[in-house]
């Protein structure tokens, strides 16, 4: 087959993204997530008598316990469908990366399965998360001063 003719097949069969509404529906679902992130901070704060510096420890315990919990009953991935990035960026989204490897790996074992599995996407986040950050605080003492 030649490669024009090639191309407009894949054009023709390519889905159509609606950008402004998934922009829009992952605005709004990251808003509910900082929200109800924002609720927990309060609640921890007041229930437990500590600062929200204390309490965002809890928050951030819990919604990664709920990602988690979610990704283990199997309908996190259904609601990413519908919420795109609102839920894949926050924390919630590192936590559906680390739960679903290690489901996927689970029958090889606790070591060679799970152990040795559970970072293939989160390791990178995490690698690329410190860099950048170090770099970047770099920059700032350069630019800002210590």
């Amino acid at each position: 087959m030649e490669r024009k003719k090639y191309q407009e097949i894949v054009k023709k069969y390519t889905p159509k993204e609606n950008r402004i509404y998934n922009g829009l529906i992952a605005f709004i679902t990251g808003g509910i997530v900082g929200v109800i992130g924002e609720l927990l901070l309060n609640f921890y704060a007041y229930i437990f008598h500590i600062s929200t510096k204390d309490a965002s420890s809890f928050m951030i315990v819990t919604l990664i316990f709920i990602s988690a919990f979610c990704t283990c009953l199997g309908f996190f991935d259904k609601l990413v469908n519908f919420c795109k990035a609102g839920l894949i960026v926050p924390i919630t989204g590192f936590a559906h990366a680390m739960m679903s490897a290690a489901l996927d790996y689970k029958k090889e074992g606790l070591v060679t399965g799970i152990g040795s599995n559970m970072f293939k996407l989160a390791g990178s986040v995490i690698i690329f998360g410190v860099c950048s950050a170090y770099f970047f605080g770099i920059i700032r003492i350069l630019i800002f001063g210590g």
